[in-house]
């Protein structure tokens, strides 16, 4: 018997707009379960970030993912540079960096932060 479900059948098109944002969105998935699996501390945040913000820009540039998505994932990172900029608003995110043991100020060097921001830290 005939339901009427055929018109809410995806097209192969819309198949692979959904393949590609499953792709894109896994990243953001696996940051929220990190940081609500355990216990998140302000020395993670910064890493995290730069690790979003490398993927993202991946994303963008990644020819294979389709105009519209590049597009959306432009925006995302238009969004998480927003958020980024705010730990400029408060020095405890750098400060956590400088006194965690693993990073000190070797992380903002090997991230690529210019002089200033890395003496500013």
């Amino acid at each position: 018997r005939d339901l009427g479900l055929r018109k809410f059948e995806l097209t192969d098109e819309e198949w692979d707009i959904a393949g590609q944002l499953r792709d894109i969105l896994k990243i953001l998935k696996d940051a929220t379960l990190f940081f609500s699996r355990s216990t998140p501390n302000l020395a993670t945040v910064i890493p995290a970030m730069d690790l979003l913000e490398d993927k993202l820009t991946s994303y963008s540039r990644d020819h294979k993912y389709l105009p519209a998505i590049r597009a959306a994932v432009h925006l995302a990172k238009k969004t998480l540079n927003r958020y980024y900029e705010l730990t400029d608003t408060s020095a405890v995110y750098r400060i956590a960096m400088i006194l965690h043991p693993r990073h000190k100020l070797s992380y903002f060097k090997n991230a690529g932060w210019e002089d200033e921001w890395v003496e500013t830290a």
